[in-house]
């Protein structure tokens, strides 16, 4: 189950800190170096501060790099078992189209979870859903600034769409309990909202770093009892920490302050 595979590696390495990858062809050869490499030397500076790692497809598929996308899952796999990936891809469709685009994240791609859209109902989740081990994350309150134009819509039933969705999630579509929540840093009273809705139900928090969440309020609201339930995600303000040939040190410090920042706030 991909819920334990996460927990148990929060737990051994006292970390919540998730890194995205989000490869910016600019960026990376500006340093001089290859795509894969690049991503290679990410991945080893970081891994001792993270629970997952998340890479980002469009930021591959734009540059026609769906073969490092595999190999750099692959690679990860191979050297870091206990550190689960997380394929953001927001991916949601209907019918055989869903089950294609689940194939492609957990047969082609291998990863451990997804990132689904619920716009289109709980009948389009079942095809991630039915892959037992895998997580399936599915967006609820998103961080960007206009997400509420539809995620903030109040319903005949008094509770707002997001808290709908969260509904949803916890009582209806996780039969296998593989669901998880995307809620944004940048709007913590929805989160604690969220987090009163479904109980322990893990959540996937973008929007600290560069999207400028407040971390202490992020985890007030949304830390269960035990201190895990949250995947707290970052990656511009990791992966581009540095701009020099010591690039891969600085995103090792950044992901190290982040996660020291993250435990502050866990115990205080």
């Amino acid at each position: 189950m991909f819920i334990d595979k996460l927990e148990q590696r929060q737990r051994q390495v006292n970390s919540l800190l998730c890194v995205g990858l989000d490869p910016q062809p600019t960026k990376i050869e500006a340093l001089g170096i290859n795509l894969l490499p690049w991503l290679k030397n990410i991945i080893d500076a970081t891994a001792d501060h993270v629970c997952a790692f998340k890479p980002q497809i469009a930021h591959f598929s734009a540059m026609a790099a769906e073969q490092p996308l595999t190999d750099i899952i692959q690679y990860i796999h191979q050297n870091y078992p206990d550190i689960p990936v997380i394929l953001d891809s927001k991916r949601g469709d209907i019918g055989s189209t869903a089950e294609r685009y689940a194939e492609e994240a957990f047969g082609r791609y291998q990863a451990d979870a997804l990132t689904v859209n619920p716009y289109l109902g709980g009948d389009t989740l079942s095809p991630y859903t039915q892959y037992k081990d895998k997580g399936v994350v599915v967006l609820c309150k998103t961080s960007n600034q206009q997400s509420g134009q539809l995620q903030d819509l109040v319903l005949q039933s008094g509770q707002p769409l997001f808290l709908q969705v969260a509904q949803l999630a916890a009582q209806y579509w996780n039969n296998n309990q593989n669901i998880l929540l995307v809620v944004g840093a940048t709007y913590p009273e929805q989160l604690a909202a969220v987090r009163q809705q479904v109980g322990d139900m893990p959540l996937l928090i973008p929007g600290i770093g560069a999207q400028g969440g407040d971390l202490a309020a992020t985890l007030e609201a949304g830390l269960r009892s035990d201190g895990l339930g949250l995947i707290i995600s970052a990656s511009r303000s990791v992966i581009y920490a540095g701009d020099g040939t010591d690039y891969a040190k600085q995103a090792e410090m950044a992901a190290e302050q982040l996660k020291m920042d993250i435990n502050h706030f866990r115990t205080h």
